[in-house]
């Protein structure tokens, strides 16, 4: 009789606690899916994710096509353009071609080398052999700045500085236009590329960056040429060359 209890309790003992290790193995184990039916549509159904008829993609799903949206590719960047400044454009006067250089015949009386200025019709001739000359379109003195005379190129200058005399800072300045005292030379100085000095006197036959003024009478009483015609002047003339003014 007792061998039987025990034999019982044995039995007993093995069940449970094969019984025990099957509950914790189910602990672990894939849990069936939770079916919901689907006529139920309360709030608390969709909170738990999966409501019927819903398929929810996974979040790193949903991250990734972003990632590929602002993921531009090297070959396919773009950037927007910008369109640039429009350039000021100043539409200046061309020149008569009348005023550029040219042989010409001249039948004066001054010798070759001389260079005679004709202030009426804004022409500079350089005297040569043979009833010839060279004559170039110049700028002369306004109504009031007019003058004649002749004398000797004492001086020569490259990109010559500028000193305006006192008396035109004064005349500038009532005009409401303020002259600087020295400006070295340039291409925004007035006198240009070159610049031939008369006598002692504060004219000059020089070159300009207003090309356009040339034909007129624009000046202070300076003969006024375009740069690349006083340049080819420059070369062609001396000091000591005689210069007549004709008015």
């Amino acid at each position: 009789m007792k061998t039987a209890f025990c034999s019982l309790l044995g039995a007993a003992a093995i069940l449970a606690a094969g019984a025990t290790t099957t509950l914790a193995n189910d602990r672990y184990a894939d849990m069936p899916p939770v079916m919901v039916s689907p006529d139920l549509s309360a709030p608390w159904v969709l909170q738990l994710g999966h409501a019927p008829g819903i398929v929810r993609p996974t979040r790193q799903a949903t991250q990734q096509p972003l990632r590929r949206l602002f993921q531009a590719q090297p070959d396919q960047q773009r950037t927007a353009a910008v369109q640039q400044p429009a350039k000021r454009m100043v539409m200046r006067p061309q020149i008569d071609p009348i005023y550029l250089p040219q042989e010409v015949a001249y039948d004066g009386p001054q010798k070759p080398g001389t260079i005679v200025i004709d202030t009426h019709q804004n022409f500079l001739f350089l005297i040569e052999k043979n009833g010839k000359a060279r004559r170039y379109g110049v700028g002369t003195g306004k109504p009031g700045f007019e003058w004649s005379g002749t004398h000797k190129i004492t001086n020569k200058r490259e990109w010559p500085d500028w000193r305006p005399p006192a008396e035109m800072i004064k005349r500038e300045a009532a005009k409401g236009r303020y002259l600087p005292t020295y400006l070295a030379g340039g291409i925004e100085n007035p006198l240009g590329a070159r610049a031939l000095y008369l006598g002692t006197t504060e004219y000059r036959i020089h070159g300009t960056n207003q090309p356009w003024t040339i034909g007129g009478s624009v000046s202070s009483g300076c003969i006024r040429m375009r740069n690349e015609d006083v340049v080819d002047l420059y070369e062609r003339v001396n000091v000591g060359t005689t210069v007549e003014v004709i008015s």
